[in-house]
């Protein structure tokens, strides 16, 4: 289950996106599928500045709480970019970018643990 502050954090990232304006928004619930994080918050922007300024948005609403990312990558292209709150990870890819890798049909379709074992992959 999982916590209030994850909660939080995950809710107040989808708040930012939806008024910054991001296309597409996806919550996704990973936490039986990997051990990395409990969390994949997608987006689209529509242009290289759109997704800049949404990951600002996103990284500058959590630090006014106090959060800092573990990590953000992609900045340089701005095409993907990724962003580590260690129990929550957003994504904010351009649109094509997001079409070619599909990371809804990829995380959606991966077997739950507890329906399949290793061996059977």
């Amino acid at each position: 289950m999982p916590s209030e502050a994850q909660v939080d954090l995950k809710s107040q990232i989808v708040e930012v996106l939806e008024d910054s304006k991001a296309v597409d928004i996806t919550v996704l619930d990973v936490a039986k599928l990997c051990s990395f994080t409990d969390h994949m918050v997608l987006a689209s922007g529509t242009s290289n500045r759109h997704v800049n300024a949404l990951v600002e948005h996103v990284v500058d609403a959590a630090r006014a709480d106090g959060l800092r990312p573990i990590g953000v990558e992609g900045r340089e292209t701005n095409e993907w970019v990724l962003v580590d709150f260690g129990d929550v990870v957003v994504h904010v890819m351009q649109k094509e970018a997001r079409a070619f890798y599909d990371l809804e049909r990829l995380w959606t379709e991966l077997p739950d643990s507890d329906s399949e074992s290793a061996t059977d992959l």
